[in-house]
């Protein structure tokens, strides 16, 4: 079971860069004002993933959350990245 959620979770991960790239296409003005926002979003989600493999030790929910932030933050850097 954990390897089909790890799997699982590498594979929404991957989504996360088509993702990026459409919004970013799509939301081009928004992305000239909110360049600063993008890159403080994208090192929160990095250090939070960071911190939460250390203090969550239920693996489940660790692997919910990490994930979760890789996704937000995969998207705000595709979204910040020129």
């Amino acid at each position: 079971m954990q390897a089909y959620n790890f799997i699982l979770g590498v594979i929404v991960l991957l989504w996360s860069i088509p993702i990026g790239i459409i919004l970013k296409s799509i939301t081009k003005e928004e992305l000239k004002s909110g360049r600063k926002y993008f890159m403080a979003l994208w090192v929160l989600c990095i250090i939070l993933s960071i911190l939460i493999g250390f203090f969550i030790k239920e693996e489940i929910l660790l692997y919910s959350l990490i994930f979760s932030f890789i996704f937000i933050g995969i998207v705000s850097f595709i979204s910040w990245w020129k």
